[in-house]
């Protein structure tokens, strides 16, 4: 049926759904094993959302499962593609995929730690920045007492590596 043929208030609404963490195009997915964790984790959170339902209107009921179909989407195609990283397959003295690493930037005498993880799991108020920031991009395969500096538009940011752990 044409849709000029259907009352204004039959129209289903499209939810919109936030995306995700941004991957570019290419780019593999790589998770720790904490990562792909939280992501089952959040699938079944979703799953147990959407069983558990309990909206008596009928059209509130199908935009909310519409909306947590949507998400469940994304985030399927998320862990469908997530490679994740064996950290003991890594050379242990140097910065890759999963490392916590504990830095001295600039003349700060507190010590910082970050660890570079996959991109839904970076969240940097813990600490966790994505593999394709430019910082841990910066840090990549450099190893203790080595130097990576940052170049902003008002100075240079000079980060030294103090230790690596995986």
């Amino acid at each position: 049926m044409s849709r000029g043929f259907v009352k204004e208030d039959d129209q289903e609404e499209i939810p919109i759904v936030p995306p995700r963490a941004d991957l570019p195009d290419g780019v593999v997915n790589y998770v720790t094993r904490t990562g792909i964790d939280q992501l089952l984790s959040e699938k079944q959170e979703l799953n147990s959302e959407k069983e558990n339902l309990e909206i008596a209107d009928e059209n509130e009921r199908r935009i909310v499962l519409n909306y947590i179909n949507a998400k469940l989407q994304l985030l399927n195609n998320r862990i469908a593609t997530a490679k994740i990283v064996d950290l003991n397959m890594h050379p242990q003295n140097e910065i890759r995929f999963g490392a916590l690493i504990t830095l001295k930037i600039g003349s700060q005498t507190k010590l910082q730690q970050y660890q570079i993880v996959g991109v839904d799991e970076a969240d940097i108020a813990k600490g966790k920045i994505s593999f394709i920031s430019p910082i841990a991009i910066l840090l990549l395969n450099k190893k203790v007492g080595e130097k990576a500096v940052l170049k902003l538009a008002k100075e240079d940011r000079v980060f030294e590596i103090i230790e690596i752990v995986y």
